[in-house]
């Protein structure tokens, strides 16, 4: 590996970089901070802070290109709209402010090959013009089907702009010399595109989060969780696509029927606001900011329960990196998702979690007394998720599979 990389310059365009620590910004972190290992010359293209609260991070505000070096990785930023609240509008302003500063500026480096995080189609954009230019492969790893996405999200404005998204996407893919795609259920959306199925490989994310090592009584104490409360908790983005409405809606049913369960909704993002003003009286919720890298392995291990939702028109256009911190944890999931999305389909296949009907505040309620209920079967679905992340969701595997991807498009190149 270390001879493989040495001298060669790889440069990796994701939006999404440190120090954001949720979402996609760890994997394309850990990925170049690997690479950069491993005896590559490592670059990032990458936007300014900003998920998942969709603010800039202070010491970033009013920049307009910035150059960092974090752990032996040079970042190279570029300045660019953060909408506060997402409509298809907004979103579209987004992308184009990204890919309009990256298109004016010169390309930071010369590079042997280009890999591409895919949650922006500016980046992949940025990401197939660089490596054409420049005459090297260029690898994509989807993250996010983008086209899906606008269809499916119920982002106002969304199901009109989903066609032309998709075929923006579909020339970057078609160009790439290698796309990998985080989950099976991609598959075939990406083949629909026109990409070759021999060129589509599956590179699933691995767990970013060390496994909990405190004392779970001690952390549940200090965040007020009494032991007599069933506490369900859902960690990271609070966005469209989530539809964390059924979880207000599941604390409320929990009110009306006598307590015992308290909701917990972790984390930041556009539609935190509007969800707070939902929720007002409604006792059984409550809202915490993001946990910090430390704390946060500690906080999900207290839970009884880690509830990952989605709207029901979620289906085959996203898979949510919440899910290997999840089974990490050793807390069974209940998953509030579309049956047969990527979503169900990865909870079943860990064992470590059940599936409900999206958008069913009722459903979703049964199942968490069901397992709050029942220790030993708590202890069995967690022991799985563990289990599944030893198996197949390890760093050191994940890391591998991207620098065979890299290692792949270079020797094809």
């Amino acid at each position: 590996m270390q001879d493989f990389f040495a001298g060669r310059c790889v440069l990796v365009v994701s939006t999404n970089y440190a120090p954001e620590h949720a979402g996609i910004g760890p994997y394309s972190t850990q990925t170049a901070e690997h690479l950069a290992a491993s005896g590559a010359d490592t670059h990032v293209l990458a936007g300014m802070p900003h998920y998942p609260a969709w603010r800039v991070r202070e010491g970033y505000r009013g920049r307009w290109r910035m150059r960092e070096v974090r752990e032996g990785v040079v970042v190279h930023r570029r300045r660019h709209t953060v909408p506060a609240r997402q409509t298809a509008v907004r979103r579209g302003l987004f992308e184009a402010s990204f890919l309009a500063h990256g298109v004016l500026a010169p390309p930071p480096v010369r590079p042997d090959v280009v890999l591409t995080q895919m949650p922006t189609l500016a980046g992949g954009v940025l990401g197939a013009r660089i490596a054409r230019r420049a005459g090297v492969p260029h690898v994509v790893v989807v993250q996010d089907l983008m086209g899906a996405a606008a269809g499916q999200s119920g982002m106002r404005g969304g199901g009109r702009v989903a066609a032309v998204t998709g075929g923006v996407e579909g020339r970057v893919l078609r160009s790439a010399t290698v796309v990998a795609v985080v989950h099976e259920s991609f598959v075939d959306r990406v083949t629909a595109m026109g990409v070759p199925r021999e060129r589509v490989r599956v590179v699933p994310n691995w767990t970013h989060v060390r496994p909990p090592a405190g004392d779970r009584t001690l952390t549940r104490a200090r965040l007020g969780w009494p032991e007599d409360v069933a506490v369900v908790l859902h960690s990271g983005n609070m966005g469209l696509k989530q539809g964390l409405e059924v979880l207000v809606e599941t604390a409320r049913l929990a009110d009306r029927d006598g307590g015992g369960v308290r909701v917990v909704l972790m984390g930041d993002g556009h539609q935190r606001e509007r969800l707070r003003k939902a929720a007002v009286g409604v006792e059984s919720l409550t809202f915490l900011p993001p946990a910090g890298d430390a704390e946060f392995p500690e906080v999900l291990a207290a839970a009884d329960v880690l509830a990952v939702t989605q709207k029901a028109s979620v289906v085959d256009m996203s898979l949510p990196s919440k899910l290997t911190s999840y089974f990490t944890a050793g807390r069974p999931v209940v998953a509030s998702v579309a049956p047969g999305s990527g979503t169900a389909l990865e909870v079943e296949r860990s064992g470590a979690g059940v599936v409900v009907a999206p958008e069913d505040p009722e459903a979703l309620l049964a199942a968490v007394r069901s397992l709050a209920a029942d220790p030993g079967r708590c202890a069995e679905l967690g022991g799985r998720g563990r289990e599944y992340v030893e198996r197949r969701l390890s760093r050191q595997a994940g890391l591998a599979r991207v620098t065979d991807l890299l290692r792949e498009a270079l020797d094809a190149g």
